[in-house]
């Protein structure tokens, strides 16, 4: 009898967590009843971070939707799985496990040592050949995806790949269609392509997702991946191709040319696949393409390749025969439906059958539900430890008690030396305080030519910031330091900077001075120091805009020393080195005044 408790899918795409919560029918289907998304941010795309954030926004969505299930199905990446299809000769039964192993060393790009593999025979060929599924994973990736489940409190049930799931969604929701047909499923670095004919399939991944598009924008556009990542979802869509009327919106004109070359390279490759597909799998011509996957509803994107392939183009709905609560937002989830292929493809293992049976579990979460299993059996086992331990504890009870009055006597021994001892740790406390205090003084004294060095650097800066302007402005110009008070950090944080952005500031040099903190809050003892950690400078300079053909040469001039000070990163940290309000005077004055506030490399203590 099914089981009618709800589960969840999750499927860990490259820049996205889906997850949906199923239960079973009482006719034996399948029901949604959530679902949500959350995006991985920056750190989906760096492996070293990526398992801290796909636990951190799991946990985030099995609390935003207050899921209560427990068992879950997770989906591993396209971009992390090898998949393949393979023909094998035939052969008796006994010997297909044996011939399957050797394919796999053949086919799979990794020791099988350092891999989670798997396979299903999906049929025999009329020519007698098995036609076979094999899929792996690195074993360190699958559990990397054992333990987010886990450590988010949920029971891993079975781990699936993309294909599979596709392709269990595909024939549970379109079985009833005649003729071959496709289906693409384009995600953020890979792309699933998908073929069924009467009961038969093939799949092949290509390595181009719609991530390619964000990254040829970011670089040409000199932007953030993230910043440009929203740029083509709010605004991207496809180019249509030939002569039309360029947008005006300078980003979509980008984007849309960078996303057609995408597409059209990732054409390319499913125009071989289905060369391939039809040549060396004898499989018919394709009739009609289903397109899903998040990357899949660019605007235009269907226009194209129905206009590349000669073939109608419809977007995959993995909800086709599948029932939804009626609390389901119909048409929030409509939008976001063609993407959701994966987790209703591993909704469907908790049915009775599906098509494809894959399981990429690791040995060690296995064992360790083993382990779980037994876990009463072990309780019990100590139980009647704990037994025979008291009854040996009953029989030595007058022993312990011997050695009780034996401690009680040692204890009586050891009271005045633990007194003297007391007496010699308050005293190294008092030494040790004594040395903090000295090495205070000691760097007061190193730090007697520290203002030297800084007012040098500052002089060499206004000297440097002369000499460049003189010959750019083609008059003679100056600038001075008119006074230099201590400033809060606040000061330069709350800054407008005078238009110049700051630049990214430089990691500390080797050898750099380490700030001294050590005496401050000895115990019994008022704080030492007091740090100066930014100054306020109250420049002076000829009033360059009056004397220049240039009407923004004052601005310059500001930009410029601004630059000069950020980029001094032996004496200064460019964040928090800032312009203080606004220059005084006015342009027929001779000269104008404006404070910078400048944050020190090493805090004067």
């Amino acid at each position: 009898m099914l089981n009618s408790k709800s589960f969840l899918a999750v499927d860990f795409g490259a820049l996205n967590i889906k997850l949906a919560e199923f239960e079973l029918t009482e006719d034996g289907g399948l029901r949604l009843k959530q679902y949500g998304f959350r995006s991985l941010g920056p750190e989906g795309m760096q492996e070293n971070l990526r398992e801290a954030a796909m636990l951190r926004e799991l946990r985030a969505l099995l609390a935003e939707r207050s899921i209560k299930a427990s068992r879950a199905n997770v989906c591993a990446p396209g971009f992390h799985t090898f998949s393949k299809f393979v023909k094998l000769p035939p052969v008796d039964t006994s010997k297909v496990t044996q011939i399957i192993q050797y394919e796999a060393q053949q086919n799979v790009p990794f020791p099988l040592a350092e891999v989670v593999w798997d396979y299903q025979i999906l049929g025999a060929a009329p020519s007698g050949e098995l036609e076979v599924l094999l899929v792996a994973i690195k074993s360190d990736v699958v559990e990397g995806l054992s333990r987010t489940t886990e450590n988010a409190g949920l029971r891993l049930q079975l781990v699936d790949v993309s294909p599979a799931a596709l392709c269990n969604a595909f024939r549970y929701n379109y079985g009833d269609v005649e003729g071959c047909s496709m289906l693409l499923d384009i995600g953020a670095k890979t792309s699933n392509l998908l073929f069924f004919d009467k009961g038969s399939v093939f799949a092949r991944g290509i390595n181009i997702g719609a991530n390619a598009i964000t990254q040829d924008f970011a670089k040409e556009s000199k932007l953030a991946f993230q910043e440009a990542e929203q740029l083509k979802i709010n605004e991207g869509f496809v180019s249509l191709g030939g002569a039309y009327e360029e947008p005006d919106n300078p980003n979509q004109a980008a984007i849309s040319k960078i996303a057609r070359q995408v597409l059209t390279r990732l054409h390319i490759q499913v125009n071989q696949t289905v060369q391939h597909y039809r040549q060396q799998q004898g499989g018919a011509a394709p009739e009609r393409l289903y397109l899903s996957g998040g990357a899949s509803i660019m605007p235009y994107t269907s226009q194209f390749f129905s206009e590349k392939l000669g073939l109608p183009v419809e977007y995959f709905n993995p909800f086709r025969n599948v029932q939804l609560d009626p609390a389901l937002p119909i048409e929030d989830l409509a939008k976001v439906a063609h993407s959701m292929g994966e987790v209703v493809g591993l909704g469907l293992r908790n049915l009775a059958h599906c098509p494809v049976e894959l399981n990429l579990m690791p040995k060690s979460t296995l064992r360790r539900q083993e382990l779980n299993q037994k876990k009463p059996y072990f309780a019990a086992a100590l139980f009647c430890l704990i037994l025979i331990v008291f009854a040996f504890g009953w029989f030595y009870s007058k022993t312990v008690a011997e050695k009780e009055r034996a401690l009680a006597d040692l204890r009586e021994r050891v009271a005045p030396l633990e007194a003297s001892q007391n007496d010699l740790q308050a005293a190294d406390r008092e030494l040790k305080g004594v040395e903090l205090q000295l090495g205070v003084f000691e760097n007061w004294i190193e730090d007697r030519f520290y203002w030297g060095a800084v007012f040098s650097k500052l002089r060499e800066i206004l000297l440097a910031v002369e000499n460049k302007k003189d010959v750019e402005f083609g008059v003679p110009t100056g600038v001075w330091i008119e006074r230099l008070q201590p400033a809060r950090l606040e000061e330069a944080a709350a800054s407008p900077g005078a238009g110049v952005a700051p630049p990214v500031a430089p990691a500390p040099p080797a050898g750099a001075r380490p700030t001294r903190r050590a005496a401050r809050g000895l115990p019994g003892q008022p704080s030492l120091i007091s740090d100066i950690s930014a100054v306020t400078l109250g420049f002076r300079m000829v009033n360059a805009k009056l004397f220049s053909q240039q009407p923004t040469a004052n601005t310059i001039m500001i930009g410029t020393l601004l630059e000069e000070l950020r980029g001094a990163t032996n004496y200064f940290v460019a964040e928090g080195t800032a312009l203080k309000g606004n220059q005084t005077g006015s342009d027929t004055d001779l000269t104008i005044g404006f404070e910078i506030v400048v944050k020190l490399k090493y805090p004067l203590e």
